[in-house]
């Protein structure tokens, strides 16, 4: 274990090193103001047609501040996408990077398996990024409940199942290291990415049409790669009572947004496919020729 621990401290000293982490905290930064600059302005508005409408307040869980529930969820959405991005673009080359530039031949050389190899890799770039994900996650949200006071019924959850989505894509890409080239491993990637998106689409499709066919092959995809998945049942738990309804009254027209949570077995799935990832990227590399 103690092998592991250095290789993922050697990840995280990687990641320094190539100014990941730095790059990521201004860009980050630039996002947040950017994002909370056009909550601060649309709280404002709201105010002002509630006092030209002779109210005292608004309710921040009623209809009147929907616009402000929307944009705290649609802000979340994209601290899922940063995240999808952050833990493929940081892991692609994880194995694959060092086996073509040709530090592999030298790290197998000393006294560490292959397979505490990956799984250190592993455990760095998690670190790596659940940590990014997280303080996005909380500067988000904490931005915006400075700014009107509204916070989603359930962000732990939420978060939380976020974090598992940036896991699970982690462990594939340091499985598809392990298996391709660095470009072909990215490509890959995304490509599964893509499928557990278009799996959200086909889902609402098929429930607004009432198609049970498209609900099926929706749902088929989301098996295949739960990532999209798991941020629809994250989308549950920021939202409150009204916009459930809404959600509810439109059948699940809105594939970026779910009325229902996450079912037990899907996340038990997600969770099992990230641990066999792992395990799996550990098996191929430790009987690979380099």
């Amino acid at each position: 274990m103690r092998n592991v621990l250095l290789i993922a401290e050697l990840s995280l000293r990687e990641a320094v090193r190539k100014r990941l982490v730095s790059v990521l905290l201004v860009l980050t930064a630039l996002f947040l103001g950017f994002y909370l600059y056009g909550i601060v302005r649309l709280e404002g508005t709201l105010d002002e047609r509630a006092l030209n409408a002779g109210l005292d307040g608004r309710s921040l869980t009623g209809a009147s501040n929907l616009p402000v529930i929307y944009s705290a969820m649609f802000g979340m959405y994209l601290v899922y996408f940063l995240g999808s991005l952050m833990a493929v673009l940081s892991t692609v080359g994880a194995v694959s990077g060092d086996i073509e530039n040709g530090v592999m031949q030298s790290v197998i050389a000393r006294p560490i398996s292959r397979a505490q190899l990956v799984l250190g890799r592993w455990l760095g770039f998690s670190a790596v990024n659940v940590t990014y994900v997280a303080l996005l996650s909380a500067g988000l949200l904490g931005g915006v409940y400075a700014v009107t006071g509204y916070l989603p019924p359930d962000p732990l959850a939420a978060t939380g199942l976020i974090l598992l989505s940036t896991l699970l894509l982690t462990a594939l890409t340091v499985l598809g290291s392990t298996l391709f080239t660095t470009l072909a491993n990215g490509i890959g990637v995304f490509v599964l990415y893509g499928v557990g998106f278009t799996g959200g689409i086909l889902s609402a499709i098929g429930s607004f049409s009432d198609t049970p066919t498209l609900t099926t092959l929706g749902r088929a995809a989301n098996a295949l790669m739960p990532t999209n998945a798991l941020w629809l049942g994250a989308s549950y738990h920021l939202q409150p009572d009204i916009a459930l309804q809404v959600a509810q009254a439109s059948r699940g027209a809105n594939p970026l947004f779910a009325s229902e949570p996450i079912a037990a077995g899907l996340l038990v799935w997600a969770a099992s496919l990230t641990v066999l990832a792992v395990l799996a990227a550990m098996r191929r590399f430790s009987r690979r020729d380099l």
